[in-house]
């Protein structure tokens, strides 16, 4: 079985993988990690739970930490990621991996205040994390100086696509030297991703650790056919098996997300939600209360929930079916994850079948339909108590 010395990756790199317990590296590291050692851009086809974040980090880190690199106040490498929980997760695994090296990273996005970030970038810093929106901010304002970059790492480049930010992307893209070297990252290849990919990337050597859109087979995948009206109950009646001890909640809107979290709490369940609406501090104390176990279950959309790495999650229950295939094989990327397997659970309705009908053909593979458990009787969320209204004494 290779190890990380047999991929080129230097003494202090290593030590600090293996006081995080990582002995050996994951296929997409094997292949990845060579190529970015030797200069050569890559794009990556790979999907969530792969550990493509060290097979990117891990040879910038190297790279960055050579004798004799010369440094300056702008950062040298630069990576661009879709959501604040992605940034803020590969932000960590840097300071994880680099604990040995004289290296500085910091990570921006929004949501919060950027009092922090720029003073923290007018300090200097060698690697960038950040989000495209606030990035392209913070470079308007002069607080951002893109000038030095040589590495560039574009991640989860569907997700961007998907939540509108390739216009931003490519007004980043034309800030950055052309002289560097590229990485993309990305679960599917769409058209127009393949496009960006060709404008960004120069000879890039392709790395696929699993074809586009397969779902990953260490996940036991089961469908319940049901009505809208008994999804409440259904998820509540799955709950009582114990089993199910870290569960995360896939719902189509944030109002979908904080009404299955009200039904959830109301009848005893330890339950969370994370959504776009929620504030960065809420949604930092959501993670952690599910990660911690506080929390049984994380109730999440799906914008919010990308870049989710919590170790352990037993059961996916996708309580809307998604309406891209492709985000069907996201959400269950969060189970079964560093080899360990999984379930996933899907609640489709008569108006989402031909849904379950493009996913299915995306994974080129039926997905087992379950028998529905007896629910118990309809009993209604119990409202707020508000005590009427008393009129002042004439």
């Amino acid at each position: 079985m290779l190890s990380f010395l047999d991929l080129g990756v230097a003494e202090p790199i290593r030590r600090a993988l293996l006081a995080s317990g990582y002995e050996h590296p994951t296929p997409i590291q094997q292949q990845t990690i060579p190529l970015l050692l030797e200069g050569r851009d890559v794009l990556g086809v790979a999907q969530t739970g792969t550990g493509k974040t060290a097979a990117f980090t891990l040879p910038i880190l190297q790279h960055l930490a050579a004798p004799g690199r010369s440094r300056g106040r702008g950062p040298a490498a630069l990576i661009l990621t879709p959501t604040r929980e992605l940034a803020a997760q590969i932000a960590q695994a840097i300071k994880t991996y680099a604990r040995h090296l004289k290296l500085r990273e910091t990570v921006v996005y929004g949501g919060v205040g950027q009092g922090s970030q720029v003073k923290a970038l007018q300090a200097g810093v060698d690697i960038l994390v950040a989000t495209p929106g606030r990035l392209l901010d913070l470079i308007g304002q002069g607080h951002a100086r893109m000038d030095r970059v040589s590495h560039l790492v574009l991640d989860e480049a569907d997700r961007m696509l998907d939540m509108g930010f390739i216009g931003d992307v490519r007004r980043i893209l034309a800030t950055l030297p052309t002289e560097r070297q590229s990485m993309l990252f990305s679960a599917t290849m769409p058209e127009e991703i393949a496009r960006l990919a060709a404008s960004m990337l120069r000879n890039p050597e392709r790395v696929e650790v699993a074809p586009a859109g397969t779902a990953i087979e260490l996940v036991d995948q089961c469908v319940f056919h049901v009505t809208t009206a008994d999804k409440r109950r259904l998820l509540g009646s799955l709950l009582q098996d114990a089993a199910m001890s870290r569960v995360i909640v896939f719902t189509r809107t944030k109002h979908g997300a904080n009404r299955v979290t009200d039904q959830l709490v109301t009848s005893g369940v330890a339950a969370a939600a994370i959504h776009g609406n929620k504030s960065q501090t809420a949604r930092q104390a959501a993670l952690e209360d599910f990660r911690s176990g506080r929390s049984r279950v994380l109730v999440a959309t799906d914008i919010a929930a990308r870049g989710i790495d919590v170790r352990a999650v037993s059961h996916i229950i996708n309580y809307d079916v998604p309406n891209t295939p492709e985000t069907y094989v996201h959400r269950i990327g969060r189970t079964a994850r560093a080899g360990a397997s999984g379930a996933a659970f899907l609640f489709c309705d008569a108006t989402e079948r031909s849904y379950l009908r493009d996913i299915e053909r995306l994974i080129r593979r039926k997905i087992t339909v379950a028998d529905t458990p007896r629910l118990p009787a309809y009993v209604p969320v119990p409202q707020r108590h508000r005590p009427p209204r008393r009129l002042p004494p004439r």
